[in-house]
């Protein structure tokens, strides 16, 4: 990824988890309030090691755990930026749950990063950066690698992924 001029790649490549959670803390450091991230792929395609990352590079209390039971944590700055507020839209039925949380609320002063959150969350916000991660096709248990596809929508990613 690019910090230089803040621009993410449109796709990348992350041979092992601790390169997808080293993503992640150059993405969270290039968050602010008010942005929406939805994150999309299969299980233990890396979503929740990618958020604790984000997390990472936001500066904010963890530990940053998967919120699938919990549906949605909000992790308090430990500095003066933004607290990140990580939910999982799994174990939803629809835009009504979704509606439900709130999670539009509190959306304008906290980075809001969803979990399965593909065709629910992006109602959350004008703008939103949305990331597909991929498991490699090896089989194998040692195979760590992941494909990130990013795309931004709205006018706050316009230009800011390439």
């Amino acid at each position: 990824m690019s910090v230089a001029g803040d621009v993410l790649p449109g796709r990348v490549v992350l041979p092992t988890a601790e390169d997808t959670r080293a993503f992640g803390v150059r993405l969270g450091r290039l968050l602010r309030a008010g942005d929406l991230v939805v994150l999309a792929g299969d299980l233990g395609a890396g979503k929740t090691t990618l958020t604790q990352g984000i997390a990472e590079g936001l500066g904010v209390r963890g530990p940053v755990t998967s919120p699938t039971f919990v549906i949605a944590r909000l992790h308090p700055s430990l500095g003066g930026g933004p607290a990140l507020l990580h939910a999982d839209a799994y174990r939803l039925g629809g835009l009504d749950e979704l509606d439900d949380l709130d999670l539009d609320a509190t959306a304008e002063e906290v980075v809001t990063v969803v979990e399965w959150g593909r065709g629910l969350a992006e109602r959350l916000a004008e703008a939103h950066l949305e990331i597909v991660l991929e498991r490699s096709h090896d089989p194998s248990p040692e195979a760590q690698e992941r494909v990130l596809t990013l795309r931004g929508f709205g006018d706050r990613w316009a230009g800011l992924v390439a």
